[in-house]
């Protein structure tokens, strides 16, 4: 972007340096603005719906706000709900209707009602329900009033005497005849007089006797009322607007820059400001003496006014004929030439030390003090009359005197007179400063840097002499240390003492990058850099930059200053901030932290710039506290001590459920709760936050309880959508802050109920199930029965193996055996007896018999067929067998007798016999007892003694080292996964335990299906 003196230069180039230097002519031209909490209308947000947009439809003829925060609009097609964003049609309940779709007032009483005055009848609407009432006839409704005892006046027309009728509790009371006319306005004031205007005058109908004050000359009516300060009644008229005083009517004295006007409606803001709505004119409005019209030129959306209209946040809202309009405050009003300023276009703004502030424009020099502007430009004779060169820079040294720069030369204002400096050249010169030594410093763009030393010596560095090919575009005098500090057009901050660089500043040593845009020194020393990287922090050579990263809006910060209050304020590329002092303390001591800030963007009336200014001052700060900065269409202030902040939380709002494109209202029903049908698929809820200041500027977060597990930030959108959400019980949970981050916490909540399909009920998930359990159970089955086939066919092949063993070795080699024997007897008895021979044949043939008796007996275990319901008989042989009358064996068998499975059997008959055997050969007790318990849980076997008991070292080896029969009795039980503990102690026996889990114990019985 080109600067100011850059493209002003060309149009004033033939205007020699001599003429500004020789003259400047002063002229003054006083206007009235003044800068205070009551701004011209023109000084407002202002924002305009019109018809021909297609945002709403028809004409609006009056205004309305509920309780619940939502504005109203009567129109000629119907009622309109309005939350600042968006239009909702209101329809009436099924069955009932409004006598009339044209709209012409609406009000809403103290108890919340909402009452709507239409062209054929009044109705009301509370809590739900639409009440008509007959007894006011089916007129049109004009005026409607609720006065201070809470009986509420409707004024109706369409009968030829009118009629005004009151509403008590219910009960109507209507007067026919008695005010001569239709009644088209209503108005109480402060005192409690109820005043009705009518077509030719003004009615005081309460207190009683109602009196008649006839108005020659009015066509119209009187519609609008309201109160000067000091109580005088204020009517609008045909001729514009009368005070009412002592029976009397008097003009009201308005400049004469307003045109005649016919008031139509009147309205008196909370800050005493007066609106007056007219039928030609647009807006006029009357505060503190001054008067401003604000038409459809302006921005208005038309030119004829129905109504006025006051919200709970202060904003003011007006119907026109063509549209809607809104009116609020800005945090920063602009000042232009609309308020008097010869030229928007300002390059720099100076706050003086007698509270006065010059501006530099394009169209020259002005002052404004004490409420009045005055301009000082040049004139001078060269061929043709030319305007004066335009000023830029500007800067008052410790004398009061204030210096000028143009493109045409340098010099300074004293007591009304300017005087030039020789020697300095004009040209574009972006900063001048003054030292401890009461010299001036100026930067010149393309010569280099000029020390005015007691304004009559003058020194010239140029920029090569300083190290740089640039130039510097921000200087700061150092009050403590002396020297100069200089930052330049292309980035860096150099420190300068006695015409030397003492030190130099990159973004190697974290300066932020880009041009330096503005340099400060704050009173404990510290340098402040505003640069396009972010704003800088120098002192005692440590440098940190405060950037987005730290929480500003954005990088580029055009300038910064300090408040009465201590806090900074930045011009960033995305507008203006406020850092209040403790966080910006908190970021010094911490310079990585982030920090919060205030953010003032074009809802408040500052206007981003993405490059800033060229010349200086660009902000300045007035003995009042307010800052004046530039936004290159005029100058903007703000006052940090009356910042307008909104305190109201946004009531909240859920407006409505859409389903799969179909649209539920959320009320609750008989069940407490909004139901949706089965297998809802798309989920829209759209929600609303009735904050209308700055609709935009509301954020939302929601959360859905039975699906989001935290709230979901949404910014300002106004609807959630959700997907494929499971039958159940869920509640939406929507929370809102206003546009200056006051959160309403409580917001709105709404329960709703997602029925399930037949297949997503309990009952057909519980059927299923069981029929899946039933499969299992029927999987189980079948494999238990195959694996018991599996299992009893491997036992039968065992066993049948075992007895073809046993045949064979009976068969073979025992009857082999047998006959060798025979043999060898025979042979023995050959032998005479004498004969050692013979002694020892007949040894070895008993060794034979010894050893045939012993096949015989392993033949016979290979044969044996242990019953499977009968193991307490086989223990019970396996004593017999041995016979040892010293001993007494018993068996003992608990619970019901199951079959168990043939390999547990006979697992646990060897390790049960071989249990006995020791016992009847080691024991030496005399009572041995074999329980045998059949159990849910598990099979257990116990052999019990009453002897010696077994050597511990014997049990702690696991047995003898040539003896197998314990390892053997352990082998056998982890085969069928069971457990073998075993007790032993001197004089106090032996226990062997068996435990089989039942599962592996017994045998499934299942009858087939």
């Amino acid at each position: 972007m080109p600067t100011m003196a850059k493209a002003f230069g060309p149009a004033l180039a033939f205007i020699a340096p001599a003429a500004l230097l020789a003259c400047m002519l002063m002229v003054w031209v006083p206007s009235a603005f003044a800068l205070n909490p009551s701004l011209e209308v023109s000084q407002y947000a202002h924002t305009s719906w019109k018809i021909r947009d297609g945002f709403f439809k028809g004409q609006i003829t009056s205004i309305a706000q509920t309780s619940d925060g939502y504005l109203w609009l009567g129109t000629e097609f119907g009622l309109v709900r309005f939350d600042g964003v968006r239009t909702i049609a209101w329809e009436p309940p099924p069955g009932q209707q409004l006598p009339s779709s044209l709209v012409s007032r609406l009000r809403v009483s103290r108890d919340g009602t909402l009452w709507i005055g239409t062209s054929k009848g009044l109705a009301s609407w509370k809590d739900g329900k639409l009440t008509r009432y007959a007894e006011v006839g089916g007129g049109y409704v004009f005026p409607i009033l609720e006065d201070h005892e809470g009986v509420l006046w409707v004024g109706i027309g369409g009968v030829s005497t009118g009629r005004l009728c009151a509403i008590r509790n219910g009960s109507v009371q209507c007067y026919d005849g008695k005010l001569g006319g239709t009644v088209l306005g209503l108005y109480e004031d402060s005192k409690g007089n109820l005043w009705a205007g009518v077509k030719d005058g003004l009615w005081r109908w309460k207190p009683d006797p109602p009196n008649f004050y006839p108005l020659p000359g009015e066509i119209d009516g009187i519609q609008g009322f309201a109160e000067t300060d000091d109580g005088a009644l204020l009517i609008g008229t045909q001729l514009g607007l009368r005070r009412f005083v002592n029976g009397k009517f008097e003009s009201y004295p308005l400049p004469d820059t307003v045109l005649p006007f016919k008031g139509r409606r009147l309205l008196r803001d909370r800050d005493g400001g007066l609106w007056i709505g007219t039928s030609e004119r647009g807006l006029v409005h009357v505060h503190q003496g001054r008067t401003d019209v604000f038409g459809p030129s302006e921005g208005l959306s038309g030119e004829a006014v129905y109504a006025l209209f006051e919200d709970r946040e202060g904003n003011i809202w007006v119907a026109t004929v063509n549209g809607l309009d809104r009116f609020r405050d800005y945090a920063a009003a602009t000042i232009n030439v609309n308020q008097s300023l010869s030229s928007a276009r300002v390059s720099s703004v100076l706050a003086a030390q007698d509270g006065s502030v010059w501006l530099s424009t394009r169209a020259g020099l002005e002052r404004w003090n004490n409420s009045e502007v005055t301009t000082y430009t040049g004139g001078i004779e060269k061929k043709t009359k030319g305007n004066g060169p335009v000023p830029s820079s500007l800067f008052q040294d410790h004398s009061g005197r204030i210096w000028v720069s143009t493109l045409q030369g340098f010099g300074y204002f004293e007591n009304g007179r300017f005087v030039s400096i020789k020697g300095l050249p004009g040209g574009n010169q972006p900063s001048i400063v003054e030292d401890t030594a009461e010299s001036l410093w100026i930067a010149n763009e393309h010569v280099g840097l000029f020390h005015l030393i007691r304004g009559t010596e003058i020194q010239q560095t140029p920029w090569s002499g300083l190290g740089h090919k640039d130039h510097a575009s921000a200087l700061a005098a150092d009050p403590l240390q002396g020297g100069l500090w200089l930052g330049f057009h292309l980035g860096g901050v150099a420190y300068s003492f006695d015409g030397q660089i003492r030190a130099t500043y990159t973004t190697a040593d974290g300066l932020g990058q880009g041009r330096v845009n503005h340099l400060r020194l704050d009173q404990e020393g510290a340098l402040w850099a505003a640069t396009d990287g972010g704003l800088s922090r120098l002192k005692n050579g440590q440098v940190a930059t405060l950037a987005t990263n730290n929480g500003l809006p954005c990088d580029t910060v055009h300038w910064s200053i300090e408040d009465d209050a201590k806090s900074i304020w930045l011009y960033t590329a995305c507008g203006l901030v406020r850092i209040a002092r403790p966080e910006l303390e908190a970021w010094v001591a911490r310079p990585t932290l982030t920090i919060q800030v205030s953010v003032f963007d074009s809802s408040d009336g500052v206007r981003s710039l993405a490059i800033g200014g060229h010349f200086s001052p660009q902000v300045a700060k007035t003995s009042d506290g307010k800052l004046w900065f530039l936004p290159w269409d005029g100058v903007s202030v703000v006052d940090p001590r009356h910042l307008p902040f909104n305190r109201l939380p946004p009531p909240v709002h859920i407006e409505q459920i859409i389903a799969d494109r179909k649209i539920y209202n959320p009320t609750s029903d008989s069940g407490g709760q909004l139901r949706l049908p089965p297998l809802s698929r798309d989920l829209e809820i759209n929600y609303t936050a009735l904050s209308l200041v700055a609709p935009e500027k509301i954020l939302f977060r929601y959360k859905l309880e039975g699906y989001d597990r935290d709230w979901q930030a949404a910014g300002n959108r106004r609807e959630a959508f959700y997907t494929n959400l499971r039958p159940g019980n869920y509640t939406f949970r929507v929370i809102a802050c206003n546009n200056d981050g006051v959160w309403n916490e409580t917001g709105a909540a709404l329960s709703f109920y997602i029925k399930p399909a037949f297949y997503q009920t309990y009952w057909f998930l519980l059927l299923c199930l069981l029929t899946v359990a039933g499969l299992i159970w029927l999987l189980y089955v079948a494999r238990v029965r195959q694996v018991a086939a599996i299992y009893r066919g491997r036992m039968e092949e065992r066993i049948g193996e075992r007895e073809r063993i046993a045949r064979d070795l009976h068969d073979t080699f025992l009857q082999s055996v047998q006959g060798l024997i025979l043999k060898f007897d025979a042979a023995a008895k050959q032998i005479p007896p004498e004969q050692p021979a013979r002694q020892s044949m007949e040894n070895a043939l008993d060794r034979a018999d010894e050893v045939m008796a012993e096949g015989r007996e392993r033949v016979r275990n290979l044969r044996d067929n242990i019953s499977l319901s009968d193991l307490p008989g086989a223990f019970a042989q396996v004593a017999d067998e041995i016979s040892n009358d010293q001993i007494t064996f018993k068996t003992v068998v608990e619970g019901r007798t199951r079959t168990l499975n043939p390999l547990v059997i006979e697992e646990t008959y060897a390790i049960g016999r071989e249990a006995i055997l020791n016992a009847f050969a080691h024991s030496g007790g005399n009572q041995l007892e074999v329980e045998i318990t059949y159990d849910r849980q598990q099979f257990r076997v116990r052999i019990r003694d009453d002897g010696r008991g077994i050597d511990p070292q014997i049990l702690k080896q696991g047995g003898r080292t040539d003896h197998f029969g314990l390892q053997g009795m352990r082998e056998r039980a982890s085969r069928i996964n069971a457990q073998l503990n075993l007790w032993s102690g001197a004089e106090r026996g032996t226990e062997v335990e068996l435990l089989v889990p039942a599962k592996t114990a017994y045998q499934v019985t299942t009858s087939k299906p």
